[in-house]
């Protein structure tokens, strides 16, 4: 996708539902600034939303629709109401994978999906010692809070005492780690359960509007991922819930997904910004601009200010550089990896944060944290290579196993790292996004297929953390 203000809709490009079938691209005075560029004055709405009355749904959209040239209006207004109720402040959060693959939803974006020829890790759960190793490792790396995830429609009794255990024996080790989990739908009392073994928040992302929901999922329905949501508040975990973009919604159905969480008084949005896997319906689905991506960072914080605002999966992919602005509007990030997919290296992750900067909330120092990590990455590498001569990891991603995931994702492709391949390879074996091949007609260094996780959780390879 080339970096102007097309949107999907202008260039053409047609989102495949779930099921695998084309859906009519949105009218483009939906969804593109260029023929429908909005009239807002930034900095006025800014005074609005920190005197206490958040952005409207016609505010926010009208942010949507703003030119490219007034963006860094529109991040310096909402970096105003960012700074007011988190400072300079980013929660850093770190996914555990306890069970992956082979989920009975049919979910069109997911890897894990029923039907899904993604060639992703597939495991059953880790076991209780495994699940708090990988845990130790997003603390160690600065993580606040640890997600702890499993595959599937929802648990059953046995799988909330599994999660139970694990929970106690991270918070045995880690008092201060604040765990949250995601299991799927919830059935009743099932919150309350997790949350006399302190568990402290519940993820269940809505992940698009109401009016777009069967167009990327026909198992289950949009109210019965409220539904869990408010099973989880009224049980006493704080509610996670947010939402993927990308997949072809209008900008107005932005809105209406970003209008549903507020009503459902989400205290945590972490915004997906969709990774295309192959062997998924929505495999090579390429929507979103950076400029783009921001300017829904920005609605979400205008419209939800007081909420933790989290860039999370597809980052990378779809932000590109604008990843260390974006942390002037949203206030909190996964480290590393994600579920299937590699993220940036950690260490890019906490250059972001220290040059930006900003403090990782819980840290004392958090430039210490990242050179201590540094050297201890660095040492592991020269034990490993020796007189081999290894490649010295650098601030700033400036070698070896920093800086993006590239295009690949399967054994043998541009970017993989191959499964089986050593733990000191895989360390330096992320390329970075100068290396990525020009692909689709993108611009060179663009991420266009997401790297397949080979490492951490379900493998005997040290995470990326």
């Amino acid at each position: 996708m080339s970096v102007d203000n097309a949107s999907p809709a202008t260039q053409g490009t047609v989102a495949p539902t779930s099921a695998g079938t084309p859906t009519t691209p949105h009218s483009p005075s939906t969804n593109s600034p260029a023929t429908s560029a909005a009239h807002i004055d930034p900095d006025a709405l800014a005074t609005q939303v920190l005197a206490g009355t958040p952005a409207t749904s016609e505010q926010g959209l009208a942010i949507l629709r703003t030119a490219d040239e007034d963006l860094l209006d529109i991040v310096a207004a909402a970096g105003r109401v960012r700074r007011k109720h988190f400072g300079m402040t980013v929660k850093v959060n770190y996914l555990v994978n306890l069970k992956s693959g082979l989920c009975p939803e049919d979910c069109g974006y997911c890897s894990q999906r029923l039907g899904s020829d993604t060639e992703i890790l597939k495991y059953s759960w880790l076991s209780t010692k495994d699940a708090t190793r990988q845990a130790t490792f997003g603390m160690e790396g600065g993580a606040g809070r640890v997600c702890l995830v499993a595959s599937g429609r929802g648990p059953s009794n046995r799988d909330i005492d599994r999660v139970g255990e694990i929970t106690k024996s991270i918070k045995d080790s880690n008092p201060q780690l604040e765990v949250c989990a995601c299991l799927g739908f919830l059935k009743d009392n099932q919150a309350e359960r997790l949350k006399e073994y302190g568990v402290d928040a519940y993820n269940h992302n809505l992940n698009t509007a109401e009016s777009n929901y069967e167009e990327i999922c026909s198992t289950h329905t949009f109210e019965q991922r409220t539904d869990t949501v408010k099973k989880a508040k009224a049980g006493g975990l704080s509610p996670c819930s947010g939402l993927i973009v990308g997949m072809g919604e209008s900008d107005e159905q932005v809105i209406e997904a970003i209008d549903s969480l507020r009503e459902l008084d989400s205290d945590s949005i972490p915004v997906n910004f969709l990774i295309p896997f192959e062997g998924t319906p929505m495999e090579g689905v390429h929507h979103l601009t950076p400029q783009h991506s921001m300017r829904i960072l920005a609605a979400v914080r205008f419209m939800c200010p007081d909420k933790e605002l989290r860039i999370a999966g597809g980052r990378e992919m779809h932000l590109r550089t604008l990843q260390p602005l974006s942390l002037h509007v949203a206030n909190s990030l996964f480290l590393g990896d994600y579920l299937t997919s590699e993220g940036q290296d950690a260490i890019a992750d906490l250059d972001m944060i220290v040059d930006g900067g900003f403090s990782i909330l819980g840290q004392e120092d958090t430039k210490a944290l990242r050179d201590q990590i540094l050297a201890s990455k660095n040492a592991h590498l020269a034990a490993v290579n020796g007189a081999q001569g290894g490649t010295e990891v650098g601030v700033a991603g400036g070698a070896a196993g920093s800086g993006l995931p590239c295009a690949g994702g399967a054994a043998g492709k541009p970017g993989a790292v191959p499964a089986g391949t050593s733990a000191e390879a895989a360390a330096g074996a992320a390329p970075t996004s100068g290396g990525c091949p020009k692909s689709r007609g993108e611009v060179p260094g663009t991420p266009t297929v997401p790297v397949i996780r080979r490492r951490g959780a379900g493998t005997d390879l040290p995470p990326n953390a």
